[in-house]
C-alpha cells in the first residue's frame, strides 16, 4: 500500500503529470473541480497508469482540496510509482 499527496490542477486542458521541486507529485486535470468531477478523473487517470482497479485508488484527504492524500491498494514504493509515471529520472535525493 503507498500513501502520498498530490497537488491537483483542475480545468488544465491536458492530462500530464510533473514532480514539482519540492518533491511533491502534481497532475493536471482536464476535468472541472465541480461535481467531484476532477477526482474521478484522477482516480481513472491513476488506475489506468498503474494497471489497478479504480476501487484499489482512494482519495483519503483533500476531496474538495487541490492537495489530496491518495492510497493505492497495491504493493508499490514511491520510486516504483515515479518509474511507473516517467519522473524517476527527476527525483531528487536530500
Amino acid at each position: 500500500m503507498l500513501v502520498f499527496e498530490v497537488k491537483v490542477v483542475p480545468s488544465s486542458g491536458r492530462q500530464a503529470w510533473e514532480l514539482e521541486s519540492s518533491g511533491k507529485l502534481k497532475i493536471f486535470l482536464k476535468s472541472a473541480p465541480e461535481h467531484n468531477k476532477a477526482n474521478l478523473e484522477l482516480i481513472k487517470l491513476l488506475a489506468k497508469q498503474l494497471k489497478v482497479t479504480q476501487q484499489q485508488i482512494e482519495i483519503l484527504a483533500g476531496g474538495i482540496s487541490k492537495y489530496k492524500r491518495i492510497c493505492i491498494d497495491k504493493e508499490l514504493s514511491w520510486l516504483e510509482l515515479l518509474k511507473i509515471l516517467g519522473l524517476a529520472q527527476q527525483q531528487t535525493v536530500f
